[in-house]
């Protein structure tokens, strides 16, 4: 391929030989990955977290990614630490930490001294606290490194041909939440169930805030009418869930419009 930003990245990756992938399943990490498996071969793993605020769905798209690639792939079980429980602000500082101390353990056991992330130089534009713990921790970062934004990640990825290319932006369900709620089992449940059913309907960018009992729905802005044209449905199936009110955000779908509260 001609592509300068995939030269750069194969160059890089060439240029350490072998490690383990932090893998959540999405563009970034898939793209991450894919390459890291054509330059290393046999010398890589992905793993992938299993936690109470991940969506089931990411996981098992991360399952059969990662078995598409013939990779070795682990889960890395996590609990949901003390520290997060009322979803604190410094909320993915605290995480990231937690679970990359999770996943180093694991790349030791299996052989691997590099743990690689795909923070891309797009994801310096919104507010990322835990990128303070990746450098912490000394995580690589070559998307970063080698300044692959989201756009060259999708490109490079649909010239290879990875199913990942044009996959929504994902985040923890965490982040559909606001700073300071409590975090509860059945919050997380709803939040992922409701987004669920509308990815079904043909919702593809979407995201669910849930303040107490309302569900504050984001769709892509061209999809908006046609969200409301399927209000009744859409509104009877999210209270079947155990929402209360049901709204639809009118800016339309966003990443990190949760941490409007931290600015």
């Amino acid at each position: 391929m001609s592509d300068p930003a995939h030269r750069r990245l194969i160059a890089w990756l060439e240029g350490l030989g072998s490690g383990a992938v932090a893998f959540s399943g999405g563009a970034d990490s898939g793209l991450l990955l894919a390459l890291a498996r054509d330059a290393w071969g046999g010398r890589v793993a992905a793993l992938t977290l299993v936690a109470p605020y991940m969506a089931r769905q990411e996981i098992s798209d991360a399952v059969a990614f990662a078995a598409g690639l013939g990779v070795r792939h682990e889960l890395v079980e996590f609990p949901m630490p003390q520290s997060m429980e009322n979803n604190p602000p410094e909320r993915c500082y605290l995480c990231k930490r937690a679970l990359y101390e999770q996943l180093i353990a694991a790349a030791e056991r299996l052989g691997f001294d590099t743990v690689l992330d795909g923070t891309n130089l797009d994801d310096l534009k919104d507010y990322r606290p835990g990128l303070r713990a990746v450098r912490e921790l000394g995580i690589r970062t070559p998307l970063l490194d080698c300044s692959i934004t989201k756009a060259d990640v999708r490109r490079i990825a649909h010239a290879l041909g990875l199913a990942s290319w044009r996959k929504p932006t994902n985040a923890c369900l965490l982040t559909r939440l606001p700073f300071g709620q409590r975090v509860t089992m059945s919050s997380l449940q709803r939040i992922e169930e409701a987004e669920r059913l509308l990815l079904a309907r043909g919702f593809d960018w979407v995201r669910v805030r849930l303040h107490g009992g309302l569900a504050r729905i984001e769709v892509a802005r061209e999809q908006r009418a046609r969200l409301l044209a399927e209000a009744d449905g859409v509104v009877t199936a999210l209270k079947a869930l155990g929402l209360r009110h049901v709204t639809l955000d009118l800016e339309g779908y966003r990443l990190g419009s949760m941490n409007e509260q931290a600015e």
